[in-house]
């Protein structure tokens, strides 16, 4: 979320979500400095594995994550929509 659109191959899914599965824990045990890390963590992993799309394409997510700034509340709000994490396509 408001950091535009990466496209990232599928032999990189099984990572995400090793680091998606972080994340779920870390907004679960309510500890801010593990979530931090984690929420980090995972969307460095974006950033590194993926490819930006132009800011003037418009594709379809298969997922949204939020942003580096969210709060673990919000991103608590965001897994009870998706269900067992953020990243689809492999069982977590």
């Amino acid at each position: 979320m408001g950091e535009g659109q990466f496209q990232v191959g599928e032999s990189h899914l099984n990572r995400l979500n090793e680091l998606d599965d972080e994340l779920l824990k870390a907004v679960e045990s309510g500890d801010g400095g593990r979530f931090k890390a984690a929420l980090d963590a995972l969307l460095g992993a974006v950033k590194e594995f993926g490819s930006p799309l132009p800011d003037e394409s418009l594709e379809p997510s298969d997922l949204i994550l939020p942003d580096a700034e969210a709060t673990i509340d919000e991103v608590r709000e965001m897994l009870r929509t998706e269900g067992d994490g953020l990243i689809p396509g492999l069982p977590n």
